[in-house]
């Protein structure tokens, strides 16, 4: 799927603010988990960067019924050094931003590459609720990116770890294009 622009400011706050109130009602369902399995693996990406797994949020089993990967990444303004470890930390408080998204199922989420890019590798259900979120979720990184750092992409019909362990090829009239969220073979 092509990446397109951000929501129109008041339909991603709208979005944002369910997001939230569903948010809480999983909470106080312990529905939500930080499972560790992932953590500590380093993900390679095609573009010659990489970086470890610092978090992993799931909702219920993390499985989608109509399974697509997203990844998102965004360089932040003013995180930079010793900022990067304060960061991770409180990273746990964005979570209400995304986990009660319509489709949300799991987050890989990973620290600050060598250009200092943060990406979220995702399984959601349903591609189109994926682009949904990724819209939205772009209008809220916009107060906190490098103008121009946010980029996603969407690969339907497979899941997060599928691409992971197995990344489909560039293919396309752009291939370097996608360098930046196809994972390294081997990875």
């Amino acid at each position: 799927m092509g990446e397109q622009g951000p929501l129109a400011p008041g339909e991603a706050w709208r979005v944002v603010a369910a997001c939230f109130l569903t948010t809480f009602a999983l909470l106080s369902r312990h529905r939500i988990h930080l499972p560790e399995e992932h953590v500590g693996r380093r993900l390679d990406f095609a573009d010659g960067t990489g970086a470890r797994v610092y978090r992993e949020t799931r909702l219920g089993s993390g499985l989608a019924k109509d399974p697509c990967t997203l990844v998102v990444t965004v360089r932040l303004r003013l995180v930079h050094g010793p900022a990067h470890a304060l960061f991770r930390r409180e990273s746990l408080l964005n979570t209400p931003l995304f986990v009660g998204f319509p489709g949300f199922t799991s987050k890989l989420w990973l620290a600050h590459d060598e250009r200092d890019r943060y990406r979220g590798v995702y399984e959601w259900d349903g591609p189109q609720r994926a682009e949904h979120y990724a819209r939205s979720l772009c209008r809220v990184l916009a107060l906190v990116s490098v103008p121009g750092s946010i980029r996603y992409a969407i690969v339907p019909g497979l899941r997060r770890d599928a691409v992971i362990a197995d990344p489909p090829s560039a293919g396309g009239p752009e291939p370097e294009a996608a360098a930046w969220w196809r994972t390294a073979a081997g990875t």
